[in-house]
């Protein structure tokens, strides 16, 4: 991963990216001991962390983005029980056979996943659990490059579906697409175009100042072998 993907859209990200559903979380802290230890792997602004962290667990939160992590803090600013670590998925940092279940919340394509997979290996405890996280549209297959890293990463997950229906404003919505890696920053050529079209897009799709998807959750899991 190019690690300045994000730079420069952590405000959008935080603002903009759809969260998790409450059963998706709890049926990810089900699988954990009341004193389990969490890492979650490019943990970007904290959107899952903090879903953890509510819920009391001691939790590594490994993120290599530098305005990311500065969100992210921002974000776990209320929790004592969270340690924020500046690493890579294929280099964590994380102290060997230390965490019971680790974490990747719509990150896993990022990865390369034969290094994460050797590194998932080193910091889990014995029996320990692999979990990721997308957010999607029902009805659509997870975009190719998703959909293949979640096939090429795990084995035989158990896997989960909850709904997570979202409505965006304008300036959520436009903070969202503002998000993707992809979308050009206000300093870019073609960003007025960029705003100006999406505006647009809003005004035609858009009732009575929402747009509604109905996404859905989709959680894998698997043992660390």
């Amino acid at each position: 991963m190019n690690i300045d993907n994000f730079t420069g859209k952590a405000e959008a990200y935080a603002k903009g990216r759809p969260g998790y559903p409450k059963a998706a979380i709890e049926t990810i802290v089900g699988l954990a001991p009341s004193d389990a230890v969490f890492a979650d792997i490019g943990a970007g602004t904290g959107k899952f962390t903090e879903k953890l962290a509510e819920y009391g667990y001691s939790v590594f939160a490994v993120e290599p983005n530098g305005d990311m992590r500065e969100q992210l803090a921002v974000t776990l600013s209320p929790f004592t029980n969270v340690k924020i670590m500046d690493g890579t998925a294929e280099s964590t940092t994380i102290p060997d056979h230390s965490v019971d279940i680790i974490t990747v919340a719509h990150a896993l394509h990022w990865f390369h996943l034969e290094e994460f997979r050797t590194e998932c290996r080193r910091i889990v405890k014995h029996g320990g659990w692999i979990i990721a996280i997308y957010n999607h549209d029902p009805g659509k297959e997870l975009t190719d490059f998703c959909k293949q890293t979640v096939d090429a990463f795990f084995t035989n997950p158990t896997t989960w579906t909850f709904p997570n229906p979202i409505e965006y404003t304008r300036d959520n919505w436009i903070a969202y697409i503002a998000s993707q890696d992809d979308s050009p920053l206000p300093t870019d050529s073609g960003y007025d175009a960029h705003i100006t079209a999406l505006n647009a897009a809003f005004n035609r799709d858009s009732v009575e100042g929402l747009l509604h998807y109905d996404k859905v959750t989709k959680v894998y899991c698997e043992r660390v072998e």
